[in-house]
């Protein structure tokens, strides 16, 4: 494991040198949080919206890659309005880029088409893979499955699968991801898989009995993240587990921090009226973080090494060498 001494050289150049290599330390061994969001009818008017567009940034702007569901902007301009827009923050308040890549319109019905889309920086991961599932028999919105790669990430390569279920066929649609499991990681030789999305996988829908016909319930290799008793709707007329986050395998489990999957509730993270969360969504978004790659340890003259690893320590690392560089 690689050491680096706290207390750098006299010379003031070489300082802040060590100051901003350690920053960038600490960034790296920062949690990566991959999110999930039903969008409800995210087309050109909702993007048109200067509030609306403003709060949807504030919550896609947290995560290092973003699902979004339910969008309806076959001309791609509402995405690239909201694209605009977080490059814009990014530009004012970090040094990330998004991008993004959309599947087609996807449906059975000409009024209801809609489109998964996966907004993601380009400095946290590398999109290498991206394959639209056909079956119609299976799904109504079949999924669009990315493969990402990212060097600040302990599991190295993972795909994510995306699910906007039709209610009324949500028990089918969910036991058929395992015929979509099968077959991209045998494209990509990737057994790395996580399924995210509105699922509807709750009251009325997926009852408890419903389940005997889930192989993703059935099968004890996918954990489901999110639980049963967990509310991921905005209203107070509904308390449903509707948005779930499932993984495959040990080492992806493993991956990902504990107790990290949860609802986002932004209006109450940015004090915000349920009237502004509605106007986005009656859905909140998910979310769950995935480990930093192995520590880089920093030894200080004199004393035990200690990891990297929290934004308190970061603060605590910055008053000491500030001592020294200014």
């Amino acid at each position: 494991m690689n050491s680096v001494n706290l207390f750098p050289p006299e010379d003031p150049t070489m300082r802040w040198f060590y100051l901003i290599f350690i920053l960038s330390v600490c960034r790296a061994a920062e949690d990566f949080r991959i999110c999930s969001y039903n969008v409800q009818n995210f087309n050109m008017q909702k993007a048109s919206n200067y509030k609306l567009i403003h709060t949807l940034t504030r919550v896609v702007s947290r995560c290092d890659v973003c699902l979004l569901q339910h969008v309806v902007d076959v001309d791609g301009r509402a995405v690239n309005k909201l694209l605009a827009v977080l490059n814009r923050a990014a530009d004012r308040y970090d040094d990330f880029t998004y991008k993004s890549v959309s599947s087609q319109s996807l449906g059975n019905s000409p009024g209801d088409m809609q489109q998964y889309v996966f907004i993601y920086r380009t400095e946290m991961v590398n999109l290498t893979g991206q394959h639209q599932y056909s079956s119609k028999q299976s799904f109504v919105r079949e999924p669009f499955v990315v493969q990402f790669q990212s060097n600040r990430t302990a599991i190295k390569k993972f795909v994510l699968v995306p699910l906007h279920s039709e209610p009324s066929k949500a028990v089918h649609e969910i036991d058929r991801l395992y015929d979509v499991f099968q077959e991209v990681s045998k494209k990509w030789n990737n057994k790395n898989v996580m399924f995210l999305g509105d699922f509807h996988a709750s009251c009325a829908y997926v009852t408890r009995k419903d389940r005997k016909k889930i192989r993703l319930f059935k099968n004890s290799n996918f954990s489901w993240l999110i639980g049963d008793k967990v509310d991921t709707t905005v209203t107070d007329d509904t308390n449903c587990a509707y948005d779930r986050i499932v993984v495959h395998g040990e080492p992806f489990l493993k991956a990902i921090k504990p107790f990290s999957a949860q609802v986002y509730n932004f209006g109450k993270d940015l004090k915000l009226p349920q009237t502004r969360v509605l106007e986005v969504s009656d859905h909140f978004p998910i979310e769950v973080r995935l480990k930093g790659p192995a520590s880089t340890e920093v030894r200080v003259k004199g004393s035990a090494p200690f990891l990297i690893q929290a934004t308190p320590l970061l603060l605590l690392l910055l008053s000491v060498i500030g001592q020294f560089v200014l």
